[in-house]
């Protein structure tokens, strides 16, 4: 208000770097996404089965911005890190139902079958190792003193979108399978049945 006319403000530091940044972190997450994709694409030689990974994604990032919203933090470049982290957390469930679901498959299980035997298998792994990341990101939820917004800000987002993402994430993942697995079969036909030999077949 007291300055001359050609003075003017500029930001500085982590601040400047946040506004220069634009829409970077959009295009990260959606290329984030697409390595995913096509990893996995090759991985179970599908184009379908990847999407029932992908599908399931949303589930985290929904839990990771009404955590934040219910605690009143911004939407800053340290949760839209922790969004990014989160594709890696969430895909590393989904793969695990998603990958025994398909061994089973391949045994001659239905379909259904062997999506719920995928989640009951599994889902005691998913469980402990989704509770102690997220007890270990505690402290930065209830981080105080200097750099706690930031600190808040990525641990909320990554506890929120983990704990919601997996607890529904059990139930929708096989779902998911479900259905892009029948779609597979519909365009590809069955998969070859693989028969386990046993000490009674020799």
């Amino acid at each position: 208000e007291k300055l001359p006319n050609n003075y003017n403000t500029a930001y500085s530091g982590l601040t400047r770097e946040e506004v220069n940044a634009g829409n970077q972190t959009t295009m990260i997450f959606i290329l984030c996404l697409v390595f995913v994709y096509f990893l996995l694409s090759a991985q179970y030689e599908s184009y379908l089965l990847p999407l029932s990974v992908i599908l399931s994604l949303p589930l985290g990032v929904f839990g990771a911005y009404f955590s934040i919203k219910i605690l009143g933090l911004q939407n800053n470049i340290y949760f839209q890190i922790a969004l990014i982290m989160l594709i890696g957390l969430l895909a590393k469930n989904a793969i695990l139902i998603v990958e025994f679901a398909i061994q089973r498959r391949k045994r001659g299980e239905s379909i259904v079958d062997a999506a719920i035997d995928g989640a009951k298998a599994r889902l005691r792994p998913i469980l402990m190792t989704s509770f102690a990341f997220i007890l270990g990101l505690m402290p930065l939820v209830l981080a105080n003193g200097v750099g706690a917004i930031g600190n808040r800000s990525i641990g909320t987002g990554a506890v929120g979108g983990l704990l919601i993402g997996t607890i529904l994430g059990v139930f929708v993942i096989p779902i998911l399978y479900i259905l892009f697995q029948w779609l597979q079969e519909k365009v590809s036909g069955e998969p070859k049945f693989i028969v386990e030999s046993t000490e009674e077949n020799k």
